[in-house]
């Protein structure tokens, strides 16, 4: 399994903060955005990913992640030189999927927290049934307002019934997150796609031919769990409040891909010691030490 992390946006709903920086370049609370999601991929398990962004923020993320070898893993950089939207992740990190049974994608500026085990779960449920053909997995996340979102509908079982983009009558209270999971046919998939009136290249036309072809599954994210998505000035602030919320209450970090990549077991106490003594004296370098 690969990941793929879309920060290719402009950040326009940030505008003008966005003018001098990439928006998941930004910092939630403590941290650059992109560690958040960054961080979901190594809990699951994720070690190759690639990260797609626009040519002006690539020296950015380079010189904040490096190739990846300080949190364990190996992490190369696609350009996406025009917004053409979510599915032409796919397209565009073609080569990079070439040798691999599945992909996570997951949106640039999107946060979660307390889904852990649901997650982990739906990974291995992936890996169980990848090998039987076409499949792709998408999380529902129960929100009061469905009709802002992509809403799902699915049955006890956790198989896809609809899919909806911003009903006015909604078949669910389920809404998408940006966290998706396929098999290696999204490529082709994608490459088969016609452009929506706006001109993109939608994952809600992704997902809806697995529908078609009975291949999508809805794992629910269970109550309690935070998604934000952080692409608007209100829930930038709202999400930069809950991790603060969070982090002071309960002593932890949100976020932290050295503190995820060590529980994974992909850095040793050794290499995280070693990373550590390397770090400038902070907040964060101090939580590092209180993990080892």
């Amino acid at each position: 399994m690969k990941g793929i992390i879309l920060a290719a946006g402009r950040g326009s709903r940030l505008y003008p903060t966005t003018l001098a920086t990439n928006k998941q370049l930004m910092p939630i609370y403590d941290k650059p955005m992109i560690y958040y999601p960054l961080t979901t991929l190594i809990e699951n398990g994720i070690r190759e990913v690639c990260i797609i962004c626009n040519p002006e923020a690539l020296s950015g993320f380079k010189d904040l992640l490096g190739n990846g070898s300080r949190f364990g893993i190996k992490l190369v950089y696609k350009i996406q030189k025009k917004p053409k939207g979510i599915a032409d992740a796919f397209i565009i990190a073609s080569s990079f999927l070439k040798k691999t049974d599945g992909v996570t994608l997951i949106l640039g500026d999107n946060v979660f927290y307390g889904a852990k085990d649901v997650l982990n779960k739906a990974f291995l449920d992936f890996k169980d049934t990848c090998s039987l053909g076409p499949r792709a997995i998408v999380f529902g996340y129960k929100v009061n307002d469905p009709e802002r979102y992509g809403v799902v509908e699915f049955d006890e079982d956790g198989v896809a019934l609809s899919i909806q983009e911003k009903p006015k009558a909604p078949k669910s209270n389920y809404a998408i997150p940006g966290f998706y999971i396929y098999d290696r046919s999204v490529v082709d998939i994608a490459k088969k796609l016609k452009p929506s009136k706006r001109g993109e290249l939608e994952i809600t036309d992704v997902n809806k031919i697995y529908l078609q072809n009975h291949a999508l599954r809805v794992s629910k994210l269970p109550r309690g769990t935070a998604w934000l998505d952080a692409g608007t000035c209100e829930s930038f602030y709202d999400s930069s409040s809950y991790v603060q919320a969070i982090e002071k209450r309960q002593g932890i970090k949100i976020g932290c891909p050295e503190e995820a990549s060590y529980i994974s077991g992909f850095l040793t106490k050794t290499q995280l010691k070693k990373n550590i003594k390397q770090m400038p004296d902070s907040d964060y370098k101090d939580y590092l030490k209180t993990i080892i």
